[in-house]
């Protein structure tokens, strides 16, 4: 006799099981941000250390230049976008602890393309991130900022582009990173300069020929203008200081509307994600 082999049914791929893929990847990443208190706390520490403490020690020396404004108000923004990267980031690197204990293996292997499992990740943590930002987005008036409906639903909208692009950004490098350290390692080193060039912590208005070159060429600048725009839209401030703390990013003497400095960034996040995608369909 011929034993009979049992035969094993696998779901066939499609459209609807790939948007569960997704809903479940995200729904982990956000389960993941909820039960990591931890990493809540020490996520918030920097930015409004740097927002509180630096903020009103660089406050008091370029006081009488800024009058009317809060040194801490121009920060604002910078510290929206810093929470932000940061949490995404760490969002977009856990997919290295994953395959470090084997959990991406059991991901690849399950009957949905890989490119939905990258999506999943990526919204993921660009709403763990959001999340985050939301808290920081509740200190506004601590630091002179109005809590206008429509400025609070223009800067959420304006993190969650930032928080897609970052998370991509990270997905992109962590798809062949193989251990947690050199992942951080090289975000850190790739990171930090962008942050610093980025106009988070500083004016882009009288900087030298070469450090305007570089905030310009500075993805991380079209994410933490578009939020200080919209801040200052809401303020009432001096055309002489508004000048000084909010001159938009200009190409040649002309000044980049908002519109299209949010769709570089959303466009960037795009084709990261896509190198994100294909990096992961050559994984084993």
């Amino acid at each position: 006799m011929t034993a009979e082999v049992a035969r094993v049914g696998v779901a066939p791929r499609g459209g609807r099981h790939d948007l569960r893929a997704i809903k479940v990847v995200l729904h982990r990443e956000m389960l993941r941000f909820v039960n990591d208190r931890p990493r809540m706390v020490s996520m918030l520490v920097q930015p409004v250390l740097w927002l509180f403490i630096m903020g009103t020690g660089f406050g008091t020396l370029v006081r009488d230049s800024i009058p009317g404004v809060d040194f801490r108000t121009f920060m604002f923004p910078g510290m929206i976008s810093m929470t932000v990267i940061m949490t995404a980031m760490f969002s977009a690197g856990s997919i290295v602890w994953d395959r470090e204990f084997g959990f991406l293996r059991e991901m690849l292997v399950a009957p949905v393309s890989r490119g939905a499992i990258v999506i999943g990740k990526c919204l993921g943590g660009a709403a763990v991130a959001c999340a985050q930002g939301v808290i920081i987005l509740a200190l506004a008036g601590f630091v002179g900022v109005p809590y206008s409906p429509p400025l609070m639903l223009t800067l959420l909208a304006e993190m969650f582009i930032a928080a897609f692009t970052i998370t991509a950004f990270g997905l992109l490098f962590a798809a062949r990173m193989r251990n947690m350290q050199s992942f951080f390692g090289l975000m850190q080193m790739a990171i930090m300069p962008m942050m610093f060039l980025s106009g988070a912590m500083f004016p882009l208005s009288n900087l030298p020929s070469w450090l305007h070159w570089l905030t310009t060429i500075n993805p991380l600048t079209y994410t933490v203008d578009p939020m200080r725009q919209a801040v200052f839209a809401h303020l009432d401030v001096p055309p002489q200081v508004n000048a000084v703390l909010n001159p938009g990013v200009t190409w040649f003497g002309w000044q980049l509307p908002v519109g299209l400095e949010v769709a570089m960034v959303a466009l960037i996040g795009l084709a990261m994600l896509a190198g994100a995608v294909a990096q992961f369909r050559k994984t084993e």
